[in-house]
């Protein structure tokens, strides 16, 4: 479940958000796989969700696999907005 404050990041399709699943935990970071809400547009249905805390942590470990985020939103007074 995604709560307040918490980011989705999607990509462009299962192939791609499965392979940032596995580097991800081999570098034993937090996040969860999650169906991609409703309200967020993703081409494969699956979504990454992470805490604020990690989130700069994710995006290093996956721009170093050159597998960068194709659109990362954040869960804010119940909704998903764009993410800065």
């Amino acid at each position: 479940m995604v709560k307040e404050g918490d980011y989705v990041a999607v990509f462009n399709s299962v192939h791609r958000v499965l392979k940032a699943e596995k580097i991800l935990k081999e570098a034993g970071a937090s996040f969860c796989l999650i169906p991609a809400p409703r309200q967020i547009s993703a081409d494969c249905g699956l979504a990454l969700c992470f805490a604020p805390d990690v989130r700069a942590e994710i995006e290093v470990l996956l721009n170093q696999a050159d597998l960068p985020i194709v659109a990362l939103w954040v869960m804010q007074s119940g909704a998903y907005k764009p993410a800065n």
